[in-house]
């Protein structure tokens, strides 16, 4: 029994006759040791050197450093662009509601508001808000893949799309996809400004007008929590019958509530404070009487909404992709560790079993000079 399991550890490409030879003298040998130990069996061997290790294990080091550093350097720009789109959001959702109250007065006049016509839905314009850079998890994978879907679904409408791509990622992704139509590719500055928001609505304001597109959907990752951030589909033209930020199925994507977080150092670590915020908006009465024509008021505000929502959507898809960098090199930073811890157990396992083997060497030279 002991022959025919030993003869099972020989590779299949030796001969029958070494085989058998290699079986009998281990078969006879009495010091022959344990092929593992069970302690030890959830362990993933590393088969090389120490010198190998070594130097693997320095490479680790450093690239947890790297990420480490990283992460703390989107920790530092969350909080800025954070407060960025909380402070924000009660102006854009409050003009918004005051462009709302102005054209429901103005219903029954006979009044040709370009930016509130709703017309029979022939062409869609798709403005898609991506990042600039990589290393963010599935930030920018989940704002194309939720495009795709949307593309797919007016295909099956049988209605005509365009795409304007804002970002360095989605223009290397509709790059490779020829057969998306796109109308330009826009390119972000790092933090958004209004300058920036202000291209792209002279962009769609033109493809509204001149009735080149008839619906204009904004597509961003609107930013909940630093864990937490979801794309949506928001229709930006024509404006919102409800007087409410709305996606596309006529669902308010306006933020009740939102969090602050506060960065703050816990036993030498990084570590964080939530603290909830409620923006209150005051109620507009329904008997305002302005002073100016309603005309002239809704022509300077329209476009002062169509950069304060897209102002908005770059500054929540900035929020978001900072926060999902962070999220991911905390990942990557605690992988590393985890590795180095692996890598550290098999390095001095390595170097015990040399130093036996040496050892075992030395005694048994000085037991053939005695013998």
């Amino acid at each position: 029994m002991n022959f025919i399991n030993l003869t099972t550890l020989v590779s299949s490409k030796s001969s029958l006759s070494s085989t058998s030879l290699l079986s009998l003298h281990s078969s006879t040998n009495p010091f022959q040791l344990p092929r593992s130990s069970s302690r030890f069996s959830h362990v993933t061997p590393i088969h090389c050197g120490l010198r190998e290790i070594r130097n693997r294990l320095n490479s680790v080091k450093n690239t947890q450093k790297i990420t480490e550093a990283m992460k703390l350097v989107s920790a530092a720009k969350v909080r800025r662009a954070q407060e960025a789109v909380v402070n924000g959001r009660p102006f854009s959702e409050t003009l918004v509601e005051v462009l709302y109250n102005i054209n429901e007065q103005l219903q029954n006049e006979d009044i040709d508001m370009p930016l509130t016509n709703i017309r029979p839905v022939k062409k869609v314009a798709l403005v898609v808000i991506t990042g600039d850079r990589g290393l963010c998890g599935g930030f920018n994978n989940n704002i194309t893949k939720m495009a795709e879907a949307r593309i797919a679904e007016l295909k099956n409408q049988g209605v005509e799309y365009t795409v304007i791509s804002v970002g360095k990622k989605g223009r290397s992704y509709f790059i490779r996809r020829p057969h998306i139509p796109v109308d330009r590719f826009l390119e972000g500055m790092g933090f958004p400004t209004a300058k920036e928001a202000q291209t792209i609505a002279d962009n769609v304001f033109s493809l509204f007008v001149s009735e080149e597109v008839d619906k204009v959907e904004l597509l961003y990752t609107k930013f909940v929590s630093l864990v937490k951030f979801v794309p949506v589909i928001q229709t930006l033209l024509p404006l919102s019958p409800k007087g409410r930020i709305c996606d596309m199925n006529g669902v308010s994507v306006d933020a009740d509530g939102d969090e602050f977080f506060r960065l703050t150092s816990k036993e030498g670590k990084l570590a964080l404070e939530r603290d909830a915020v409620r923006t209150e908006k005051a109620e507009l009465s329904p008997i305002m009487q302005f002073e100016q024509d309603p005309v002239q008021i809704l022509d300077a505000l329209l476009p002062l909404y169509l950069n304060s929502q897209i102002l908005k959507a770059l500054q929540e898809s900035l929020a978001s992709e900072l926060a999902a960098r962070m999220g991911a090199m905390s990942n990557a930073t605690d992988n590393a560790m985890e590795l180095m811890k692996n890598l550290s157990m098999s390095y001095n396992r390595e170097r015990q079993a040399k130093i036996t083997g040496e050892l075992l060497e030395i005694i048994a030279g000085a037991d053939s000079l005695t013998s």
